[in-house]
């Protein structure tokens, strides 16, 4: 048996057991810890600001996916803008189920002072905010995002976060290109890191029915997902899951007993994208060492 394939049986079998462990409390009356589906609304997150070398701020965005399964297409427009200013401040479109962290930022003038800004996402009948402000509380830095992102364990923390830089990201071509419905398109990414924090895999640890923290695995990874558009998008190899999965057997960075797959000896991450639909898409990059990140996007107008 190979080591992925042992892996994959040891992560199956703590599935299962976690299966059995829940099957064994499903009497209770658990109404407040429902887990849903479908159905549910997408609320927009504030992660927090940061300060440029400038002197001006990032307001920091992302989003929370009430839905285990359901995924949402919410265009720009009324139900998904943000105020003041343009409604299109380069915000998601497609929304993935659970937690997506520090997904985008809006950068705001040095003398912002007390002002505010607001993201507003109407689905599923629901209205939801997020308010961002530079209250005092809500300052980050790369040790914040670090734990948060699960880097540092469920205890966060960990003293091999120290001096972390983010990975290195160039994806090769133009930025926007022209492509039609079912021809492939080679998409050629080149990332690096330092090799901070140390590779580290997700430990086996059934989720039996909650998290109380991120917990992730570490090492250099590259994922491609849909950022805007419909997921009309079949990439080839398939991708692993770039949100929070955190159920026992997703192919996910957060899931049970994942590992980082090493990563190519000449650092080119090669794969191929195939559209079914028409339309204009964005697709993102994401570089990621499971506490910093690097992204890019790349825009493909896809017509008959």
């Amino acid at each position: 048996m190979t080591s992925s394939s042992a892996r994959r049986t040891l992560r199956l079998l703590a599935a299962c057991a976690a299966a059995i462990l829940l099957a064994g409390g499903a009497g209770k009356e658990t109404a407040a810890q429902v887990a849903w589906s479908h159905g549910q609304s997408v609320v927009p997150v504030y992660e927090g600001w940061e300060q440029n070398p400038d002197g001006s701020f990032n307001l920091v965005f992302g989003y929370f996916n009430r839905n285990h399964e359901e995924e949402l297409d919410i265009p720009v427009g009324p139900g998904n803008f943000l105020e003041p200013g343009a409604p299109d401040q380069g915000q998601p479109t497609h929304f993935y189920p659970q937690r997506s962290r520090f997904l985008f930022r809006v950068r705001v003038a040095a003398d912002f002072g007390d002002g505010e800004v607001v993201w507003t996402l109407v689905s599923n009948g629901r209205t939801e905010r997020a308010y961002a402000t530079r209250k005092t509380d809500y300052y980050i830095d790369d040790i914040v995002v670090m734990n948060n992102n699960g880097a540092g364990g469920q205890a966060g923390g960990g003293n091999d976060l120290f001096g972390n830089a983010a990975p290195k990201l160039q994806v090769d071509g133009d930025l926007t290109r022209r492509v039609r419905v079912g021809e492939p398109v080679q998409l050629t990414a080149r990332a690096s890191d330092d090799g901070i924090p140390a590779p580290r895999a997700v430990p086996f640890t059934p989720l039996l029915g909650g998290r109380c923290c991120p917990d992730a695995a570490a090492g250099l990874r590259l994922s491609w997902f849909v950022y805007r558009g419909a997921n009309d998008v079949v990439f080839d190899p398939p991708q692993f899951d770039a949100w929070e999965n955190y159920r026992d057997w997703a192919d996910s960075p957060y899931a049970a007993g994942w590992e980082t797959p090493p990563a190519p000896a000449d650092g080119r991450w090669v794969i191929q994208a195939t559209f079914s639909s028409p339309g204009t898409y964005v697709l993102r990059c994401l570089a990621h060492d499971g506490g910093l990140m690097t992204s890019e996007d790349v825009t493909f107008i896809v017509s008959r």
